[in-house]
């Protein structure tokens, strides 16, 4: 019989099959400390270098580091001290970058809000977060005025993309530059306004790795988003294993590739992509409002960008766009990918060779609270090893990591081989969730954590997912969490109960269905039902209704979300 035994990078397993010339532990080019001090070094060494590209709208290293050092200051100035929790509700623009460096500089602690949740989830996440000062889209005024009033936050900044508008493109530019920028009103602050003044010098704060930098917020399995609490130094640790495995070496220069993303930086893999990985190498970074086809294809052609992100999706477009042939993408030499909807495949990876010259490999396992970046399969594609392995091969832990994989119900380890829950140890590892004392004890066990995935590690050190244990539904890739949903809904006056499940979608990979039932007099319709939930939370967690006159319950009172699933 096999004994149980955990998996890092070097195990015996590990060592074996790891990959020739891949490196064996974390790399910090320029020293282990807070990434803001990665920015500051790079505005030293390369201050004329392009930082950031948006749409023919650019920022220096130089520029880069003044504007967030203006913005650390002015937070001071209104009051805002080390262990102050700051929100950024912003879609993709040069603001974030800005704001999400100002923060880090006065030792503030970032708080990425979705800039597609509404009121109710605001709400939440601000309630919880309790921030000193928010950072708003203008154009998202109309949901993020009312919750500062109702929770008293006094500094509200607002701004804009279309201020930043090129006169002369580089690339298509979304609608977003031709909606007006909004003047402020009611005590709001223009942004750039607000710190033009302010002094561009370092601030004095000192700011230590284990400092909290981040709550970035991710669904539960029970009740509404809880925030994951990151310090700066799971920040820079989960750089320093993963970047130099996937995107090379680094000497302490800055690197000359240049990276390209179109993942929302509020999401965890976009602040790795569009903020994180790009700064620790000193890349410059090609950033895109959003996803849109033949913006990438010229945005790689005109900026020669070497390192992308993609989504299988975003892949698939690519590949079957009728434009594709009209552009260059041969600078493109690292690709991993996302599978969300659609899934990595060999006809993907031989068609994506074929017109690039790069080979597509999945980006990692991971989950907020590990920063996502707990796996590697670079190194394995000969032969489409990778794709060969089911269910879905991961790849091996990154330098630092440890797995082992347990009985769901004794929690104790189970042999190599063996089916159970996943727990993972790392340095990136949060430092628990933020008010939520009862989940930390629960999941956080001598330093392991409780993934509620289920997995297994082969004998050759190989990990392997088999599946979610929790009732995660991904909507277009996106984390919904049924009880999110039920909790919203819970909060109309006219739902007595309600069930939420997934159901498989062609398009979206999966969709929420609530089943519900009314008070009695209510008369709401599914549509009126379904209109309501449009206006209080994201469109993506908007659920189908379905109104029954009873929901099956267990003799506990729970729904028995079976029985749902025999409904569909």
């Amino acid at each position: 019989m096999k004994h149980p035994q955990s998996l890092d990078s070097i195990s015996q397993g590990c060592q074996q099959y790891w990959p020739p010339g891949a490196p064996t532990q974390a790399q910090y080019p320029i020293g282990r400390r807070p990434l803001n001090q990665y920015l500051a070094h790079w505005a030293q060494q390369v201050p004329n270098k392009s930082a950031l590209e948006f749409y023919g709208y650019s920022l220096s290293f130089a520029e880069l580091d003044a504007l967030s050092n203006q913005f650390a200051h002015y937070l001071a100035s209104i009051g805002i001290v080390k262990g102050d929790r700051v929100a950024l509700y912003l879609p993709n623009c040069p603001q974030f970058n800005i704001a999400y460096f100002g923060v880090m500089k006065a030792g503030a602690i970032h708080v990425p809000v979705s800039p597609l949740s509404k009121q109710m989830e605001l709400m939440h996440q601000l309630g919880d977060s309790q921030p000193k000062a928010v950072v708003s889209f203008d154009r998202l005024l109309e949901f993020m005025q009312p919750v500062c009033e109702q929770l008293n936050i006094d500094n509200l900044l607002v701004t804009s993309i279309s201020e930043l508008r090129p006169e002369q493109p580089t690339i298509p530019l979304p609608e977003l530059f031709d909606a007006a920028k909004l003047d402020p009103v009611g005590g709001q602050v223009d942004f750039f306004s607000a710190i033009k003044d302010m002094p561009s010098s370092a601030p004095s704060v000192k700011v230590e790795l284990d400092d909290v930098a981040a709550l970035n917020y991710t669904g539960g399995t029970t009740g509404l988003p809880k925030g994951c609490v990151h310090t700066h130094a799971n920040i820079i640790d989960t750089v320093a294993a993963y970047s130099p495995l996937v995107y090379g070496d680094y000497d302490g220069n800055a690197s000359e590739q240049v990276m390209c993303t179109f993942l929302p930086e509020f999401w965890i893999a976009g602040e790795n992509t569009g903020i994180l990985f790009p700064m620790f190498s000193g890349n410059t970074l090609v950033l895109l409002a959003r996803w849109d086809c033949v913006a990438f294809l010229e945005a790689v052609e005109h900026y020669q960008v070497n390192v992308c992100n993609l989504l299988v999706d975003s892949i698939d477009e690519i590949l079957n766009h009728p434009l594709v042939n009209d552009f260059n993408l041969e600078s493109l030499n690292c690709t991993p990918c996302i599978s969300f909807i659609k899934k990595l495949n060999p006809d993907y990876r031989q068609r994506w060779r074929e017109l690039t010259g790069t080979t597509l490999f999945e980006a990692a396992y991971g989950m907020t609270e590990t920063h996502t970046c707990d796996t590697f399969t670079k190194g394995f594609q000969e032969d489409n090893f990778d794709l060969k392995i089911e269910p879905a091969f991961v790849g091996m832990p990154v330098p630092g990591t440890q797995f082992k994989i347990c009985d769901l119900a004794s929690e104790q380890e189970l042999p190599i081989g063996s089916e159970g829950e996943i727990w993972i140890k790392s340095p990136t590892l949060f430092q628990g969730y933020w008010n939520k004392p009862e989940d930390n004890q629960r999941l956080l066990k001598d330093g392991w954590f409780r993934t509620g995935d289920l997995g297994m590690i082969t004998e050759h050190g190989f990990v392997r997912y088999l599946g979610r244990f929790k009732e995660m539904i991904k909507v277009n890739g996106m984390s919904v969490f049924p009880t999110e949903i039920e909790a919203m809904l819970g909060q109309n006056e006219a739902i007595a109960a309600c069930g939420v499940i997934g159901r498989k979608d062609t398009k979206k990979g999966q969709v929420p269905v609530a089943f519900l039932t009314l008070k009695p007099g209510a008369k709401q319709s599914e549509a009126e039902l379904n209109q309501w939930a449009r206006n209080a939370m994201a469109v993506y967690k908007v659920p189908e209704i379905r109104i029954l006159q009873q929901l099956p319950m267990t003799a506990t009172g729970k729904v028995r979300k079976k029985d749902l699933e025999d409904l569909l």
